[in-house]
């Protein structure tokens, strides 16, 4: 009579192996941990850092142009003339633009600074519906309006106001712009997309041009256009902001920037997780060692179940299914650890947290799939050993 083994008892049997070696098993399946960890960190930091990249862009919107001053053919820059802005705004699919213009002048928290230190904060004018074309918001206080245009008043960018020491309106601070000081009035937010105006203090043009005679030229000019012919625009801005030198006109998506920093950390985590791979396969080899090593151990044990009826197959399942266990188990710890880390990562950088299920599964899967591989020929071999020899060696 052919002998039968149900599958319950054979994962019983594989369960009982592992706890016979625990010391040993939980060293092995430390090392499926570690590489699971690897890979689903990996993974999970990667995605969230993709989500927020996701909700920046879908709260500032891809379709904001900058366009700035370039350089000739000949190496040149003109400037923009007096009214580009204006000119820009002309074209149809514009729906909104606003422009700043560089100042030539110095902003310190006192005039006892040397005029030299300046913190790397620039000095622009802004009109009043700069943050709407950007998308920006108020940390505090409020924007530069007509009624601050003439005034020694000035708003921080969110950089200039750490580094002046500057974090709240209360009482009312002052820096010093040239030879003249002026009240902050606000502080913006942080604006991912425009790291130099981060860096800025905004004055109104009028005193400007008063103080510092600043002309009316922007420097930038930011546009809102409409998303399904952004290219259309990029064609006709040249000729329309500077009729008479076209080939000095820069134009760039600020969004372009943030996606292109994406696709760089992107094959970087195509690296580590190549490398999680490679711890993962380096726990499959310690798998098949103490597989093998434990047929070695237990040809006893082997021997004296193949007299007593069972078939090559059943030993042949109770050392993969031993294997398969040891790597399911470092799966799982791999899993929670490397969503543990995700998390705290995410939390730590305030970035939207995305952990893939697939990827938590996919870990999970390629765990058992590597046990079951590493646990093949220990299975073979002990189903090989034929029950008199293993008593006479035993």
């Amino acid at each position: 009579m052919k002998s039968r083994l149900l599958w319950r008892d054979t994962i019983g049997l594989g369960y009982r192996g592992i706890l016979t070696r625990r010391g040993r098993s939980v060293l092995t399946a430390a090392g499926i941990a570690i590489g699971i960890a690897a890979i689903v960190a990996v993974l999970g930091i990667s995605a969230s850092g993709r989500a927020d990249l996701l909700a920046v862009l879908d709260d500032l919107g891809t379709n904001l142009l900058r366009v700035t001053q370039g350089q000739g053919i000949l190496g040149q820059s003109s400037g923009f003339p007096d009214g580009a802005a204006e000119m820009a705004g002309r074209i149809g699919p514009v729906s909104r633009y606003s422009a700043t213009t560089l100042v030539d002048t110095s902003v310190r928290r006192s005039e006892l600074i040397p005029e030299l230190q300046t913190s790397g904060i620039g000095v622009f004018t802004a009109k009043d519906n700069l943050l709407d074309v950007l998308g920006g918001t108020m940390q505090e206080g409020r924007f530069l309006d007509a009624a601050a245009d003439r005034l020694p008043v000035t708003v921080l960018g969110s950089v200039a106001a750490q580094r002046l020491g500057i974090r709240a309106l209360d009482p009312q601070p002052r820096v010093y712009l040239g030879d003249t000081w002026f009240t902050v009035i606000g502080i913006v937010d942080a604006l991912p997309l425009h790291p130099d105006l981060e860096r800025a203090a905004f004055i109104g043009s009028t005193i400007a041009a008063d103080l510092f005679d600043t002309t009316a030229a922007p420097s930038a000019i930011y546009l809102r256009v409409n998303p399904e012919v952004v290219e259309d625009v990029v064609d006709v801005l040249p000729a329309s902001v500077n009729p008479e030198s076209p080939d000095q006109v820069e134009i760039t998506r600020p969004s372009d920037a943030l996606a292109a920093r994406k696709a760089a950390e992107e094959a970087l985590t195509g690296l580590l997780v190549a490398l999680g791979a490679v711890a993962l396969l380096v726990g499959g080899v310690a798998i098949a060692n103490i597989m093998v090593m434990s047929v070695l151990e237990r040809r006893m044990e082997i021997g004296v179940r193949r007299a007593l009826g069972a078939t090559r197959g059943h030993i042949r399942a109770q050392f993969l299914i031993e294997s398969t266990l040891l790597a399911a188990a470092g799966g799982v710890v791999g899993v929670l650890l490397g969503a543990g880390i995700t998390v705290a990562f995410a939390i730590n950088r305030d970035l939207t947290l995305a952990v893939p299920v697939a990827g938590l599964f996919g870990s999970i899967g390629a765990a058992l799939a590597v046990g079951a591989l590493a646990g093949l020929y220990p299975a073979i071999r002990a189903a090989r050993i034929e029950p008199a020899e293993a008593v006479r060696t035993g």
